[in-house]
C-alpha cells in the first residue's frame, strides 16, 4: 500500500482536501486521524462532512465521543477518543454497532481505542511544519488505496 504526502498552507486548504476526499468515500470505510492537538483533524473531518451535505457546524465530539451524520447513501460517525480513559468504555457505548455496511467512521485519537476498533482503511497523520501543516494519507486496504489513487 502507498501513502500520499501533502502540505496544507492553511485551514481552507485542509477543508478543501476533506472536500476532495469526500468525493470518493464508499462505505464501509474507517479512517484514523492522528496528530497533535490543533493539527487539523477536526478541520479535515469538517471538510468531509460538510461536503457530503451537512448544513451547520461540525464540532469535535470530545465529550460525547461520537457525532452521527446521516446522508442518503451513508452514515458518517465522527469519533474523538481524546478523553477516553479506558478502551473498555467503547464496549459500554456499543462501539461495534457503528461499524456497518453503510458507515464511514472518522476516528480522531484512535490509539486510545486500541484493541476495540477495526483496522483503518486510511490512516491520516497531520503534523505541524512551521506555519503550515503536513498531511500524510496512508492506504491500509485496497479500498483505501483506491481512494488515494483518485486523490492524487
Amino acid at each position: 500500500m502507498t501513502s500520499l504526502l501533502k502540505t496544507l498552507e492553511n485551514e481552507q486548504a485542509t477543508v478543501a482536501l476533506g472536500q476532495q476526499i469526500s468525493q470518493w468515500l464508499v462505505p464501509p470505510l474507517t479512517i484514523y486521524l492522528t496528530g497533535d492537538l490543533g493539527a487539523g483533524k477536526t478541520t479535515l473531518s469538517r471538510g468531509i462532512i460538510q461536503s457530503l451535505g451537512h448544513q451547520g457546524a461540525v464540532k469535535s465530539p470530545t465529550y460525547t465521543l461520537v457525532e452521527p451524520y446521516e446522508f442518503a447513501s451513508m452514515d458518517v460517525f465522527h469519533f474523538d477518543l481524546y478523553r477516553l480513559s479506558d478502551p473498555e468504555e467503547l464496549e459500554f457505548m456499543g462501539i461495534r454497532d457503528y461499524f456497518t455496511d453503510r458507515s464511514v467512521c472518522l476516528i480522531e485519537w484512535p490509539d486510545n481505542g486500541h484493541g476495540l476498533l477495526p483496522e483503518a482503511d486510511i490512516h491520516v497523520h497531520l503534523r505541524y511544519k512551521e506555519s503550515e501543516r503536513q498531511i500524510e494519507l496512508q492506504a491500509l486496504s485496497t479500498t483505501g488505496q483506491a481512494i488515494l489513487n483518485k486523490i492524487k
